[in-house]
């Protein structure tokens, strides 16, 4: 099976959800037997030196990018938000991207173009114009929820405002294109929900983000004695992880450090803002972008993921868990990932029960490694990236001769 990837991001290197999400599924494809070829927008917020990659990223039979100018302009923002125009998405909207498509489209046939999130969603016409294959949009998020999410945590006020109204355009957005596609692919039951709620009719599959197991084990390794320190990691210019962060910081912080005074934050993240760096202090450690986010994450017994708003399925919790840590989220931040309670994870909702959570489980070091142990057990069962790879291929060859699009040799 041919497979065209595009990707509004170039999905290296692997420091956030997304880039991890679109490099394992691909890798897992081409392990299987699939020719992946990769069309990506290079943005100026998240720029990769292509010339730099690791000899190991090399599963791409072809790789093609187009540089992207997606820095936030506050003129046009507001230009947009007067004539009342989605700048969230027309930020990925390019005329060289689209004569690079139309390029690769009438130079190679593809089976099956694979569209990583719902920003892509404008060049459809373009791929039906020049291509028969059968295509896929992998939902990351539902796009408008996030927002929505964000303006909900402000009781009034501009932010409320601005947020509700981005929330809107993304929801007119999504529903625009919502039949469009001819596969839905999602991560999560909920946003699979949220589709068929905006009134998706197609075909869809429910396919998690899944990873390569092999490298989490070869990183697995706790920390050589107990001690109080404790991590976050996430990128830092996505607004739903430093909304987190700072509630955290503001409701959370506070009252564990009175329970114990000991106990140490380790913050990092790409592109960490300035407000964020100054919540250094004695015992907040702020690192800011870090070469290796396995060898961070080892150092600590246990991970916060400190989520208000956002969606889809956290990747980070994935990864934590898969390297034996003790997770403490919110209920939010575990949506999707159906892990237990008090068995594989720990969810508390109030600053109280946050706090209170991390403080027992720092004493009660025995407690925490069980609970490490049976995350990585669970992870090990229900997010193996190359069983997941084999069911979403499934499915893409039953579309394939569904549709009529190619043989079934596929």
């Amino acid at each position: 099976m041919k497979i065209l990837q595009v990707c509004k991001k170039f999905p290296y290197p692997l420091k956030d959800g997304e880039s991890i999400a679109n490099t394992y599924i691909s890798r897992a494809m081409h392990q299987q037997g699939c020719e992946v070829s990769l069309l990506a927008m290079n943005t100026s917020k998240h720029f990769v030196d292509i010339d730099s990659l690791p000899e190991d990223f090399d599963h791409y039979r072809q790789v093609d990018t187009v540089y992207i100018d997606n820095n936030i302009s506050y003129l046009e923002a507001l230009k947009h938000l007067i004539l009342n125009k989605s700048y969230n998405v027309e930020r990925f909207i390019s005329s060289a991207f689209r004569q690079k498509l139309v390029q690769r489209l009438e130079s190679e046939t593809f089976d099956v173009i694979q569209l990583e999130t719902a920003y892509l969603c404008p060049y459809i016409p373009v791929i039906r114009a020049h291509s028969k294959a059968l295509i896929v949009m992998r939902a990351h998020n539902v796009e408008y929820e996030i927002w929505e999410r964000m303006a909900d945590n402000f009781s009034f006020g501009l932010r409320k405002w601005y947020f509700r109204h981005i929330s809107r355009q993304l929801k007119r957005f999504e529903k625009e294109y919502i039949e469009k596609y001819d596969l839905l692919v999602t991560f999560t039951e909920r946003d699979l929900h949220q589709y068929r709620k905006m009134g998706y009719h197609n075909g869809v599959h429910l396919s998690p983000i899944g990873l390569n197991l092999e490298h989490y084990r070869s990183a697995l390794a706790m920390v050589p004695k107990p001690d109080h320190r404790i991590g976050f990691i996430g990128a830092l210019d996505w607004m739903p992880n430093q909304e987190g962060l700072f509630w955290f910081m503001q409701f959370i912080w506070p009252l564990l450090a009175t329970l114990n005074p000991e106990v140490e934050l380790h913050i990092a993240g790409r592109n960490t803002p300035n407000e964020v760096s100054g919540l250094a202090g004695e015992k907040v450690i702020v690192h800011g972008e870090v070469p290796d986010a396995l060898q961070y994450m080892k150092q600590f017994p246990l991970l916060i993921v400190p989520l208000c708003s956002g969606g889809g399925m956290r990747v980070k919790i994935l990864e934590g868990m898969a390297l034996g840590k003790l997770i403490v989220t919110t209920s939010l931040g575990a949506e999707g990932i159906q892990a237990v309670h008090g068995q594989h994870i720990i969810i508390a909702d109030e600053p109280e029960d946050f706090a209170q959570a991390i403080h027992h489980y720092l004493d009660h070091p025995a407690e925490l490694k069980k609970i490490g142990e049976a995350a990585r057990q669970f992870v090990e069962t229900h997010f193996d990236n190359k069983l997941i790879a084999v069911q979403l291929l499934e499915i893409y060859r039953e579309e394939v001769i569904k549709h009529g699009l190619v043989d079934a040799h596929t």
